[in-house]
């Protein structure tokens, strides 16, 4: 395995200044660096990475590398040369845990670390605090690590070799990050906390190279945590259990390697590793103060397909007892993968495991590093703080884009090096030349479903679809945009179905009651047909599908003509509301008569009122002046639906009441599987007509022989149950998924195995009072299992599906479900 050995200079002030010397200190017999050796020069005392790497800028003579187990080694430090590489023989002995007394072993001062929390966390022990953050992030590489040489490239025949061209890439790359980096970033941020309320951050300027507006879902990104006290470690959008959690000591093993000093106080200097049964590798190292138990500093690492390297360097205050974070600075290159990844039609080639080595030419990707440093000022302690909106995580001023030069460099730690100067310069006009940035909104747009066009932005879902009822549903629909007004909006559609040959309309519109709870006030009227027993919820996105498979299956519809109102809201902190009055007439599209008390009804009308609230209360948001933003999704989110019709009012033939309730989780894995759960019930009690019952998402036809029901596969349907077989008036179904990590057969075949199990159990009263369909109740309970293999090759998948329980049939091959999935993914 070639080590990923990237000189990262964690160094304050100017980066790769003359100064400056980066030493790597490595393993003589295998190579391999040596994390958190100890550099002595000139009386003090420098730790390298976990990359056995450190940046020293003072002008030093020589310096000492030590590191427990190896020889130490003295290195005279010359004139112009900037980059040491140590390498340090081993001894023969065992190494073993560093022992201080009898009662100190590395379990015993964790311990002590973790009950000592209440007055070490900063967020435990003070009642209030805020400071300001100077946060900048780029994506660069190591000009001298580059050869930058031109290589010859020859084609190998019978009569020797024939030269071909010449390889300039190496040549180009080192060029360009000579004179600039890739990407960059910065954020300047006030941070304030009282006790009882979360950590908020207020985003006071932000600057992305390229952008004029900053793609905000970057600034929410939880690249590493805030605090290292906490039950969890986050790291690049992962979670890993904290060391010192208070389940920390099943979860890691600990070591003393030795005692440091930081700010002339004495530390322990603790390595920690997952014990085996942990799956989520998180290893590191503590530096814990010897007399008040606190963090003074903790260096994180995960690595897999990215190496990922976190530090968090905090502050002794004398006056409060107590290290307060001070800089964090995270590092990510390329880690290990059994396979290459393509991104963009670019791909990018991996080292396969550790114990294996490679020896493929090395490739721009090799050299290319993320660089994040934050640098915290202006501490306050145990003031009166004030928070507004404290559900909101991250909040980002209206000037935060429009701040002057003078502004930022009141914050900034330092003044910007040349590099990082041009690469301003060069990426905002390079994206502004390739119109990056409107790319980017108009790619936010598509995956929504919309294309702008001036004014407006065209409704790609309206634009075809296929039923067994309409045949294919041609048309074209809109919805006005900022350019034409950001306090009001009109929305609308036609289409028509080459098979019913019918044409179906919808005219609506809404003013903007409210911009900070993006509170919304309108009406529509709509005339179009719906599927029969179908649930949904008034809160769910509208997904923007090239295909939706379920529908094309699907010949039981009714023809509603609608008026309705409605209020829709984000003023619940970590919710979504929608409140709607209906007034409809129900034209069943198939033979039904809906007998209740025996009164015949072929068509109806109903007036109902429905409330909606989808309640993430785990996940983080953020408020842009574009609005409010999902930052983080956690798991589970709740959804509630309550529904009410009243018999009498606007001529309404039926009074009843619907209560629909759903729960989704979700995990995922550092080892690229997933695992995904589904509950949904509805109680439905009162008058109520058959096409506003459930059915539980069927998805299979009724034809004999396998072959003659493939068709596609759905997202959460039952792939064994045929359409119109169960209707029910109370339901609960459930569904559990686990997605195996994405595996090679070829070059081009690809499999994504999933395992599936759904179940479902209804009940109907009433059942004698809908005539005409014949169907099914499903008080016994329904089962099936399978698995789904998707994206196989361009995306095309397939799943099997099995029935069993008491609803298994007679003829076997009447149980077996085989369907066609397909995915794309738009980036």
């Amino acid at each position: 395995m070639r080590v990923l050995t990237l000189l990262l200079l964690l160094c304050y002030g100017a980066m790769w200044s003359q100064s400056a010397i980066t030493v790597t200190v490595k393993d003589e017999q295998t190579g391999m660096a040596l994390p958190f050796t100890t550099i002595t020069a000139e009386g003090k005392t420098f730790i390298s990475d976990v990359d056995g790497s450190v940046t020293i800028t003072e002008k030093l003579h020589s310096f000492n590398a030590s590191y427990t187990g190896y020889k130490p080694k003295t290195v005279k430090v010359k004139p112009h040369e900037k980059y040491y590489t140590v390498l340090l023989e081993p001894y023969t002995e065992q190494l073993e845990e560093l022992v201080i007394t009898a009662n100190k072993t590395a379990s015993a001062i964790i311990k002590q670390a973790i009950a000592n929390k209440p007055l070490t966390d900063p967020t435990q022990k003070l009642n209030s605090f805020k400071y300001h953050t100077y946060n900048r992030l780029v994506v660069t590489a190591n000009p001298d690590s580059i050869s930058g040489k031109l290589d010859s490239v020859y084609v190998y025949e019978k009569a020797g070799r024939r030269f071909e061209k010449i390889d300039s890439t190496d040549f180009k790359f080192k060029k360009l990050i000579d004179r600039q980096h890739l990407y960059q970033t910065e954020k300047i941020s006030e941070y304030k906390f009282l006790k009882g309320v979360e950590v908020k951050e207020n985003v006071l300027a932000t600057r992305m190279a390229g952008f004029k507006q900053p793609l905000y879902e970057l600034i929410g990104l939880k690249l590493q945590s805030y605090s290292v006290y906490g039950e969890h470690i986050d790291l690049m959008e992962n979670k890993y259990a904290g060391p010192l959690a208070g389940t920390a000591l099943s979860e890691y093993n600990y070591k003393i390697l030795d005692t440091v000093t930081i700010e002339n106080r004495s530390a322990y200097m603790i390595y920690f590793s997952p014990k085996k049964y942990i799956k989520r590798r998180l290893k590191g190292i503590l530096y814990i103060d010897t007399e008040t138990y606190g963090v003074a500093k903790a260096v994180f690492r995960a690595k897999n397909v990215l190496d990922v390297n976190s530090t968090h360097y905090y502050k002794y205050e004398p006056e409060l007892q107590l290290w307060f974070p001070d800089h964090k600075i995270l590092k990510i290159v390329k880690g290990n993968s059994n396979r290459d990844i393509t991104i963009l039609g670019e791909t990018i080639k991996f080292d396969p495991t550790d114990d294996q080595e490679t020896k493929r030419e090395k490739e721009p990707s090799d050299y290319l590093y993320l660089l994040s440093e934050s640098f915290n000022f202006d501490k306050q302690y145990n003031i009166p703080v004030t928070i507004t909106n404290p559900s909101i995580a991250i909040e980002i001023d209206n000037e935060a884009i429009n701040r002057p030069e003078s502004f930022w460099n009141r914050y900034r730690t330092d003044t910007l090096d040349e590099r990082s100067i041009k690469t301003y310069v060069a990426l905002d006009s390079l994206l502004a030349k390739e119109k990056w940035e409107e790319r980017l909104i108009l790619g936010r747009h598509i995956i929504n479903g919309y294309l702008p066009v001036g004014p407006v932005d065209l409704d790609l879902r309206q634009i075809i679809k296929y039923n067994n009822y309409e045949g294919f549903r041609l048309g074209i629909g809109f919805i006005t945009n900022d350019k034409l007004a950001q306090t009001f909006r009109i929305n609308t559609y036609g289409v028509y179905g080459t098979k019913d040959g019918q044409f179906k309309y919808s005219l609506g519109g809404g003013i903007r009651a409210q911009k900070a709870s993006e509170t919304w006030m309108g009406g529509s009227y709509t005339d179009d047909i719906r599927e029969i027993g179908s649930t949904s919820f008034l809160t769910d996105k509208k997904v923007f599908k090239i295909y939706d498979p379920r529908p094309i299956n699907v010949s039981t519809f009714y023809n509603h003509q609608s008026w309705e109102v409605y209020a829709e809201t984000k003023f619940i902190p970590k919710t979504e509301s929608k409140l709607t009055i209906t007034r409809s007439r129900i034209n069943p599209k198939f033979d039904y008569t809906f007998t209740p008390d025996d009164v015949h009804h072929n068509i109806f009308n109903l007036t109902t009122v429905a409330m909606a609230v989808q309640w993430n209360p785990f996940s983080e948001f953020m408020l842009t002046p574009q609005g409010r933003l999902e930052s983080e999704k956690h798991y589970p989110k709740f959804t509630f639906q309550y529904t009410r019709s009243f018999s009498g009012i606007f001529d309404s033939d039926f009074h009843f009441a619907k209560f629909d309730f759903r729960v989704e989780a979700e995990k995922k894995y550092l080892n690229g599987q997933i695992s995904t759960g589904l509950i949904q019930t509805g109680l439905a009690a009162g008058q109520v007509p058959l096409t506003h019952l459930y059915s539980t998402s069927p998805n299979n036809l009724d034809k004999n022989g396998v072959f003659e029901r493939i068709t596609f596969a759905g997202k959460n349907s039952f792939e064994t149950m045929y359409f119109n077989e169960f209707f029910s008036s109370r339901y609960v179904m459930a569904q559990l998924k686990h997605g195996f990590t994405r595996f090679t057969i070829s070059n081009s075949i690809k499999l994504s195995p999933m395992l599936v199990t759904r179940f479902a159990w209804g009940a109907m009263d009433n059942k004698d009072d809908h005539q005409g369909l014949a169907y099914n109740t499903l008080e016994k309970g329904y089962y099936e299992s399978g698995m789904e293999f998707n994206e196989i090759f361009k995306g095309l998948g397939f799943s099997a599906f099995y029935r069993y329980g008491p609803y298994h049939l007679p003829q076997l091959d009447r149980n077996i479900s085989v369907k066609i999935s397909f995915m794309i993914k738009l980036l």
